[in-house]
């Protein structure tokens, strides 16, 4: 099967700064996939690459087989962007800009489905509202809308609940989970890490124009160094045989908020009754505990700041 999205070796450069460093990524059709970084990393530039809005210096981008160079008019039929700026005509209404955005594409009788998806970001009440006159939120719906329009396989999502209230995000996650499970390819850049790692199923992550991570995200979860066992002591102190697991950033009593809580390194759940058993064994007395899973902002940080992942 065709890949959705085909990128091959693609370096892009700015006055002699290398924003992409020979970036090679295939996304699947049906998938969804995140593309995370810190800023500065490329997410931008490679976006844009894929839009066709850039050209590379070296290398090939191909929307379902289409090169966004040399077959450009067909590879931005495959794909719709959301991009992260507010940018929109103001002398038209929201199904005028809707309209207007069908024409692009060459649609005629597309009413239909416009219907559909402005129903669907609750754009409805705010059909024949000037644009001018929709608040923040609204518009970033109107952006969404805008590159659905013509049902694209291959769906772009930058940054699109970035400083937007929580009843979008849910109106939002829930209309495009539903198009991603009929089969629309989505690539999501946020940096909401806790919405990747709800909604994606592989993720790459780039740092200073290079994908330094890549993979699905059960096995990035798996790889992250373990979870963490807080506990907090009422009586007694923490036994010699479990200095080790300490986190390295907590040292002893002394800097370990007060003295009675601790971060314990584990690796699985089995670990955790020997932990307890040591501490009854000495004589401490626990209050309260609590295991915290390892989540994507764990790897990510790791990743970011260069940590060894297991």
């Amino acid at each position: 099967m065709t890949a959705a999205i085909q990128i091959d070796r693609v370096e892009k450069s700015y006055k002699g700064f290398k924003a992409l460093k020979g970036v090679s990524l295939s996304i699947e059709q049906g998938e969804f996939f995140g593309l995370l970084g810190p800023n500065g990393a490329g997410k931008t530039t490679l976006i844009s690459t894929i839009a066709g809005l850039i050209r590379p210096d070296v290398g090939s981008v191909r929307i379902h087989g289409h090169d966004v160079v040399t077959d450009q008019r067909q590879a931005r039929m495959k794909l719709g962007v959301v991009p992260q700026e507010l940018v929109f005509d103001p002398f038209f209404t929201v199904r005028e800009t809707l309209r207007l955005q069908s024409g692009y594409f060459g649609l005629k009788n597309n009413d239909k489905w416009i219907d559909e998806v402005m129903e669907n970001l609750d754009l409805t009440p705010k059909a024949d509202v000037n644009m001018r006159a929709l608040s923040g939120g609204m518009k970033r719906r109107v952006l969404v809308a805008q590159a659905l329009v013509h049902k694209p396989p291959v769906i772009v999502l930058d940054e699109p609940t970035a400083g937007v209230d929580v009843e979008l995000r849910q109106t939002l996650w829930k209309f495009i989970s539903r198009l991603n499970r009929e089969g629309h390819t989505v690539v999501l850049t946020t940096h909401y890490l806790e919405e990747a790692q709800a909604m994606c199923q592989r993720v790459a992550m780039l740092k200073t124009g290079n994908v330094v991570a890549l993979d699905t995200m059960s096995q990035l979860l798996r790889r992250v160094s373990g979870s963490s066992l807080v506990v907090h002591l009422k009586h007694g102190g923490l036994p010699e045989g479990l200095r080790h697991l300490v986190a390295h950033d907590e040292h002893d009593e002394g800097q370990n908020n007060g003295g009675n809580k601790y971060t314990l390194r584990v690796n699985a759940y089995n670990e955790v009754e020997g932990i307890l058993a040591q501490l009854r064994e000495s004589g401490a007395q626990i209050d309260e505990m609590q295991l915290q899973q390892a989540d994507l902002e764990d790897i990510f940080i790791q990743i970011m700041e260069g940590a060894p992942i297991r």
